[in-house]
């Protein structure tokens, strides 16, 4: 059931989501780490998280975790290029061991960025590697070499939330008027949403209440 309070933290959490900061899972192919990726993300105030994976096929979610990725798009790529070109010009940091790689607090993440993390045995591929505009470590102190894929997502984008809420980018939304619209009305009424989509129509104004003003499509009600 809709309410007043949940339209209002939906409209708070939209709010502050970071149109510039993303994720690339190279392979990640374990669902639970993936679903721990996606709830890192929403935690951050990222909205869209990107999959490679080049047989265009991603984890399959348990109902458990499905609810991961209910506040986070998923968008899957059949190849870094075309990944790239969906990510457009930000730049891209490989979660990567390397002779040049940096300590993760060292680069900036107030740029447009997005962090690439590699699969859960072989990590970021060679090509994926060499496309990266840096590499990023979590220096390790003890006898393993990494941590797990999720946590070290974790890690490296609570650094990334650190430092832009230091900078006072979580004050002012990044998403137009119509885009929280989009995303409200999507979260509020996903079926009545891929409905109107189908229909190649346009969402309906909400209420003050996050009711829907007008009527929908017959087959929504």
């Amino acid at each position: 059931m809709v309410t007043k309070e949940r339209y209002d933290k939906i409209l708070r959490v939209l709010k502050k989501r970071q149109r510039d900061l993303s994720v690339l899972a190279e392979n990640v192919h374990k669902p639970h780490n993936l679903s721990a990726m996606l709830r890192t993300c929403d935690a951050v105030g990222i909205g869209v998280v990107h999959a490679l994976n080049p047989t265009g096929g991603v984890p399959t979610f348990n109902e458990t975790s499905a609810s991961a990725h209910k506040w986070v798009e998923l968008r899957v790529h059949g190849s870094l290029a075309e990944a790239r070109a969906a990510l457009g010009g930000v730049q891209l940091l490989a979660a990567h061991f390397s002779g040049r790689a940096l300590d993760y607090r060292e680069v900036d993440y107030t740029r447009p960025t997005c962090v690439l993390f590699g699969n859960e045995k072989h990590g970021v591929s060679r090509e994926a590697a060499d496309a990266a505009d840096a590499h990023i470590v979590i220096p390790m102190l003890g006898m393993v070499q990494s941590l797990n894929v999720s946590v070290a997502a974790a890690v490296i984008l609570f650094e990334a939330q650190r430092q832009r809420l230091q900078a006072g980018l979580y004050d002012a939304p990044q998403l137009s008027e119509r885009e929280l619209h989009a995303w409200a009305f999507r979260w509020l009424y996903p079926r009545q949403a891929a409905l109107f989509e189908a229909q190649g129509l346009p969402y309906p104004p909400l209420g003050d209440d996050g009711s829907i003003l007008a009527a929908a499509p017959p087959d929504a009600r």
